[in-house]
Formats: structure tokens, sequence, C-alpha cells
């Protein structure tokens, strides 16, 4: 059984992409740049700017290879007109508590969740709790700080204006 964590969206996988192509050709040929220059300087054992750009460059790769290794076993889902009406990967949800507050909610891979940007991870408690429901439907949500009820107002596979 997939339980989500290696799906991702088509926009998810271009901004991973696009991270490790920027760190790959601009960012470490620039601190490799910047260890050389400090490496020319003398002493590297008292050289604290050879020293940091040595430490931002182990990250710099050390990142590199997760990107790689993790872009190898992704797998892009695209929104199916079969989705409809119902909550899948992707999904925008409007959703309201008991108290009548409204919030709404994308569901995405573990690799694109941003709750500033109201994007929960599918295998986050919530998500689970609204795969395959219908608008209307009532959703109990099991947190750490106990069970919480919500009514889904909205299914849509577009981003809420």
């Amino acid at each position: 059984m997939n339980d989500g964590s290696n799906l991702i969206s088509r926009e998810g996988r271009s901004k991973l992409e696009n991270e490790l192509d920027s760190l790959w050709r601009i960012e470490r040929r620039s601190v490799v740049q910047s260890v050389t220059e400090a490496a020319a300087h003398g002493d590297r054992s008292e050289n604290a700017e050879y020293k940091e750009g040595k430490r931002r460059l182990r990250e710099i790769d050390r990142r590199i290879r997760f990107l790689t290794k993790r872009l190898e076993v992704l797998q892009i889902v695209d929104y199916a007109p079969e989705q409809e009406g119902k909550v899948f990967f992707g999904a925008w949800v409007e959703l309201e508590n008991e108290s009548g507050e409204v919030f709404h909610y994308r569901i995405v891979g573990s690799d694109e969740f941003n709750p500033e940007n109201n994007a929960i991870s599918i295998n986050s408690p919530m998500a689970r709790a609204l795969i395959g429901k219908t608008v209307n439907d009532e959703v109990i949500v099991h947190t750490p700080g106990g069970a919480r009820e919500w009514f889904i107002n909205v299914i849509q596979y577009i981003p809420f204006e």
C-alpha cells in the first residue's frame, strides 16, 4: 500500500527540480569560488571564511544528494476528471469547524506541505480523514489535541481565489 510519502504534484516536482538546478549550477559554484579564494589567503586552520565556506559546501552537497535520490522515487499525481466531487490528492477543500470558522486546505505530498500556504501533507490526520469524502460530509479528525469535527463545504481541483 502506498502511504502517500512518494506522491507529489507536478508543480511540487518542478520546484524541487529547480532547487536542485539552482544549488548545482549557481550556489555550489559560487561557494566553491569563495572557498578557493579563501584558501589562497594562506593558513586554513585559522581562516574563518575558508571554514565557513567548506561547511556551507557540505550542506549544499548533502541537499543535492537528498534531492537527487528523492526525485528518483517521487510519483507525480495529476488531476483526473474521475476525482471530481471527492477529496483526493491535490484537492482544495473548504472546511468549516463547529464554531463556523472556514478554512481552505490543499492535500499535497510530504515534500510540498507548507502550513503558510494551507498545503497539508497527505499523511496528516486531517488529509487521511478527508480522502474519499464528498461535499456536505462530516469528518472527525483525530489529532493530538483531541477529536475535532469538520464539515466539507467545497471540493475543487483549482486554487481558491
